[in-house]
């Protein structure tokens, strides 16, 4: 059996809990809990130095032994014990921990259905590649929630590999999510290094305690990170906390940077609450940019890969402002216009920007390519799903040393001082839409006037009507007066 038909396996006992009217999102917690413990006594076979995590009483054969309603109040009391661990590690995984099962049969059954899965074979493919699995498995459920802004695998890999972290290097994610960059970034690094054995001792104790650094903000998706890096050997800092606050300070000086962060405003319209930002504003994404490109190395070495939607491009004010500043003090040199239908909450438009910290902070940006992968593609999603295939081209051209010779039309350059015409708006470089190339195509301009004059008739309608309670308003505070 392989890891893909045990995630699925683990996925199904899902059914299991229905009656319990268990979510998605708190399944996969739930199995967390769990899984951690089967992982640990799986990992300690191979590895004695792990056979203390666990605290004695408290171990995966401890729940083994027991059944029915003296198996839930046991383990209701091991997510207390364990969260109230002396290992930190241990105790960030469990901490306010909480069962959602009702059912004792159910929980047994679950507890039983993972003892009997094939642990042998999934040792032999990895336990982190299983576990990441099976979060993806969550992610790609639309009904789970948890992958509305899911970066594909693929994607990832992409940026990944293009950026191309280097041995000795800090990385971070201060969107950290599952942690599924960093995740990614140490599996190049061992694909080139022979999984570290290679390196020094001292350059591999780097690579596992220091190297792979980020911040979540949501408590349980920082459960599932966490157990996430465990799993794959990471044990650099991962801290739960927000970003944009003064928590979110300790993250600067970084030799790369690849993140997809949260898209929206912050609630209640607030702006950042951090000190250390040259412009203020509610929008999240705008303040994570600036962040980012503050918490590069001013070494001109230094580089990052960033998810953004499109609004982050063209806004206008504030955002002009950070995007200006963005290419003073770094050379935004490549972006990746992406295509919809990607994320799995259908209709966002994103970009990635590609972008190296200078020495100095100013005139950095020379010249910005812009690859269209959006216009005139397919129509991604569950079904059709994106590809390393679809990124083929875009990463010969941004590897090409001569970038001028790519002969692509969707592959174009803008220099600095264009951007600056247009209020250093960067919503450029998407080419002709075909759809909109016939005549047959285009909207009936009669139909389109009759249509805004409709628009435009019924919201003088509804101000009328606004105006007429005003007056009324009025007439009775002049009565009771």
């Amino acid at each position: 059996m392989n890891n893909q038909e045990i995630v699925q396996k683990l996925w199904n006992l899902c059914n299991v809990l229905r009656d319990d009217g268990i979510t998605y999102q708190q399944y996969v917690t739930e199995l967390t809990y769990l899984l951690f413990l089967k992982m640990m006594k799986e990992k300690a076979i191979d590895d004695a130095s792990l056979r203390g995590t666990i605290p004695e009483g408290y171990q995966w054969d401890d729940l083994m032994q027991k059944e029915g309603l003296e198996l839930k109040t046991f383990y209701q009391k091991l997510l207390i014990e364990l969260g109230t661990s002396q290992n930190e590690k241990l105790q960030q995984i469990y901490a306010d921990a909480s069962t959602s099962i009702v059912e004792p049969k159910n929980l047994e059954k679950i507890i039983k259905s993972i003892d009997a899965l094939d642990w042998y074979n999934a040792k032999e493919e990895g336990l982190g590649n299983l576990y990441e699995g099976l979060l993806e498995k969550n992610a790609s459920e639309t009904k789970s929630g948890a992958g509305q802004y899911f970066t594909p695998r693929v994607l990832i890999d992409v940026m990944v590999q293009l950026v191309d972290p280097q041995v000795g290097e800090r990385c971070n994610d201060p969107a950290a999510g599952t942690f599924g960059f960093m995740i990614a970034a140490d599996q190049h690094l061992r694909n080139e290094t022979d999984d570290y054995f290679n390196l020094s001792p001292q350059q591999a104790e780097f690579q596992k305690n220091e190297a792979f650094s980020g911040m979540e903000l949501v408590k349980d998706t920082h459960r599932l990170a966490l157990m996430n890096a465990l799993l794959h050997g990471i044990e650099g800092p991962l801290k739960q906390g927000d970003s944009l606050s003064s928590n979110g300070k300790w993250m600067k000086d970084y030799d790369v940077i690849l993140t997809n962060p949260p898209f929206g405003t912050k609630k209640g319209g607030e702006s950042v609450s951090r000190d250390d930002l040259t412009f203020g504003t509610s929008n999240k994404q705008l303040n994570f940019l600036q962040i980012i490109y503050n918490g590069l190395k001013a070494n001109g070495k230094s580089r990052a890969a960033v998810v953004l939607p499109d609004n982050v491009l063209f806004e206008s004010g504030i955002g002009a402002q950070i995007r200006r500043d963005l290419m003073n003090k770094c050379s935004l040199h490549t972006i990746l216009r992406l295509p919809t239908g990607i994320f799995y909450a259908q209709g966002v438009k994103t970009n990635v920007l590609f972008f190296d910290r200078g020495v100095t902070d100013q005139n950095n940006t020379k010249d910005v390519w812009v690859y269209d992968l959006r216009t005139n593609m397919a129509n991604f999603g569950k079904r059709n799903q994106l590809t390393m295939a679809h990124f083929e081209d875009f990463m010969k051209a941004y590897v090409t040393e001569d970038r001028s010779e790519i002969q692509n039309e969707r592959w174009n350059k803008f220099s600095r001082e264009d951007i600056a015409k247009k209020n250093d708006s960067l919503d450029i470089g998407l080419i002709a839409d075909d759809s909109l190339s016939s005549y047959d195509n285009l909207p009936d301009p009669i139909e389109s006037a009759e249509e805004a004059i409709i628009k435009l008739q019924q919201a003088m309608d509804l101000l009328n009507e606004v105006a007429e309670e005003l007056r009324v308003v009025e007439e009775v505070k002049v009565v009771v007066r």
